[in-house]
């Protein structure tokens, strides 16, 4: 591995949302993945911590308490997560819930059988709705690109979202068989330089589900280096959603000779 390869690595480390979302979490758990998420650095070799802790919205309190003063914020799904298939307003209970108690950041998710049926008003004005009440907060807008077939569907949803307000559009939720994929990235990726170009203001990309190792993470920063430049890739704008990727890209880094 080459000095580039290994810096690349560096800063998609500190765009990750280390993350827990399982039925069985435990506030054990959710304890566990805090303390790991700040241990996690290492400044003899320029590895800063992680973006972002991702958990449900029961733990948000508990996650903001542990990480106090540590740089790292607190993401919650919210509004029907991994689904989407419920009421806007007992969406929008639960996105308050989530801020209320904390959450720097919400991760919410379309209505992905309204897109497919061609209700594109219907999926704007529940993700503007969810804007309005994260003002303030940044959102980030899960397109669940396994479930929209085709890449006209993805870039739709793409732009629906970013029209709407989203600080980010996201891949997946990593619930269903198909996760994130590069083919998908592509397309929100080019959907994010167009509104670049259009309007001059960026927003964020951010894969996640089934990236578990640094040969996977790389092949989404060498894309999205590509499309959107290099500068583009750091935590305000790049984020990966991950469980496992976390510790094996840590070791990895920190197995290496390299340093600053």
């Amino acid at each position: 591995m080459n000095s580039e390869t290994y810096d690349a690595l560096r800063q998609v480390f500190t765009c990750i949302d280390n993350t827990t979302l399982e039925g069985s979490d435990t506030r054990q758990r959710v304890d566990n993945l805090c303390r790991r998420s700040m241990v996690l650095q290492d400044a003899s070799k320029g590895i800063g911590h992680v973006a972002a802790v991702c958990v449900y919205p029961v733990f948000v309190r508990q996650a903001v308490d542990c990480l106090r003063g540590s740089g790292i914020r607190v993401a919650s799904v919210a509004g029907a997560f991994p689904a989407g298939q419920s009421p806007l307003p007992v969406k929008l209970l639960e996105v308050k819930y989530a801020l209320d108690e904390g959450a720097d950041e919400i991760d919410t998710v379309i209505s992905r059988g309204s897109l497919l049926e061609g209700d594109d008003n219907k999926v704007f004005d529940e993700i503007a709705a969810i804007r309005q009440e994260t003002a303030g907060r940044t959102l980030k807008v899960i397109l669940e690109t396994g479930e929209l077939q085709t890449a006209e569907h993805i870039a739709r949803a793409s732009e629906l979202a970013i029209q709407a307000g989203a600080d980010f559009i996201k891949t997946s939720t990593g619930k269903i068989a198909v996760s994130a994929t590069v083919e998908a990235a592509e397309v929100m990726l080019n959907i994010i330089k167009k509104h670049h170009i259009k309007t001059g203001k960026w927003v964020g990309f951010k894969a996640a589900g089934g990236i578990s190792t640094p040969e996977e993470v790389l092949k989404y920063y060498t894309l999205a280096a590509q499309i959107l430049g290099k500068e583009q890739i750091k935590n305000q704008f790049f984020r990966i959603g991950a469980s496992r990727l976390t510790e094996r890209l840590f070791s990895f880094l920190t197995e290496q000779n390299f340093v600053i």
